[in-house]
């Protein structure tokens, strides 16, 4: 189990320092490479159905699953420390923290400008909405807002998986550092599978529907977890607590995912600023209700003050995941 949580520990300082590894074989990459093949085969047999997303998932996750499992087997029969380099590289491409917070920096320098149609191109590299009308204080809650949410689906989720991979493998006295790999990546599947095909028009309604409900299943815990980290770093960071507590309990079941708005609603009330409200996308818009909406609009600065929040929250998420997977290795002992 110390092995465990030293490659997740070790991870997470090598994606701080390097940040995540762009090359055309990412494994996050290949994965939706692998996605993408398996629906145009699934569309061209004329399964473009619930009944084939269901497939489609199925046999995104098998294919993927099946080589990380041979791969980390093939490896630890040549030797065990290449086994654990694999998995620690592994583990490293699925994280992807430093690329989340740096996307924002273009953000924040374009706004101190006053360069709105710079911050519109900033923000939309890292946003889904349509950025072409947004004002000052639109951008502003964009930035946060995307912070917040992919703090969970993009950091928590497969941080969370791993550590409960990890404790099933030391439960079944299997690798836990192979079961915590397989869990995350099956994470990671399945939010590549949502992003490129959970959409709620066609042509992906009825295609894209297994993996979007299995990502709404997989961040579930993980999005109701994340009070936890926000609360330490609220705390070390100077934001309210109270405040933020308040508005999660209040605003976190607004939005129609089951998930998105409980990130964003303890960030609305840590920082007092308001989220959420209507917004447009490529389908239309979408009238959102609004998170904290006693706060007014966010500035830059609340920015830069959702990025400190943010920063802590993922030091302290790591901390809780190492001291529970260091709890259990001890009780084993």
């Amino acid at each position: 189990m110390i092995e465990a949580f030293l490659v997740l520990v070790l991870a997470f300082l090598l994606d701080l320092v390097m940040g995540d590894p762009a090359y055309p074989f990412h494994p996050v990459r290949l994965m939706g490479r692998l996605v993408s093949f398996l629906e145009h085969t699934t569309r061209r047999i004329g399964w473009d159905s619930r009944l084939g997303g269901v497939i489609l998932f199925s046999l995104s996750q098998s294919v993927v699953l099946c080589i990380l499992f041979l791969l980390s087997k093939t490896l630890e029969a040549v030797h065990p420390v290449i086994e654990t380099a694999f998995a620690l590289f592994v583990c490293y491409s699925l994280i992807a923290f430093k690329d989340l917070v740096n996307h924002i920096g273009p953000v924040i320098e374009a706004l101190e400008k006053q360069d709105l149609e710079g911050t519109r191109k900033a923000v939309s590299l890292v946003v889904g909405r349509d950025v072409t009308f947004l004002d000052r204080p639109g951008l502003c809650r964009a930035a946060i807002e995307t912070l917040a949410e992919n703090f969970v689906d993009g950091f928590l989720s497969p941080v969370f998986w791993y550590v409960i991979g990890a404790l099933l493998g030391e439960a079944l006295d299997v690798s836990p550092v192979l079961s915590g790999l397989c869990l995350m990546t099956a994470f990671k599947v399945t939010s590549t599978m949502d992003s490129m095909l959970g959409y709620r028009h066609e042509p992906y309604l009825r295609i894209g529907w297994a993996g979007a409900r299995m990502d709404d299943l997989m961040n579930f815990i993980p999005a109701r977890l994340s009070v936890a980290p926000l609360s330490i770093s609220a705390m070390l960071t100077g934001c309210d607590l109270g405040s933020g507590l308040r508005t999660f309990l209040r605003d976190r079941l607004k939005h129609d995912s089951p998930n998105a708005a409980h990130g964003e609603s303890f960030v609305s009330g840590a920082l007092h600023v308001r989220l959420g409200g209507p917004t447009r996308y490529a389908g239309g818009m979408k009238d959102k209700p609004w998170l904290g909406d006693e706060f007014p609009d966010p500035e830059p600065s609340d920015i830069k003050r959702s990025l400190s929040l943010i920063r802590a929250s993922a030091w302290a998420a790591i901390l809780l995941g190492t001291l529970i997977c260091n709890s259990v290795f001890r009780h084993g002992a």
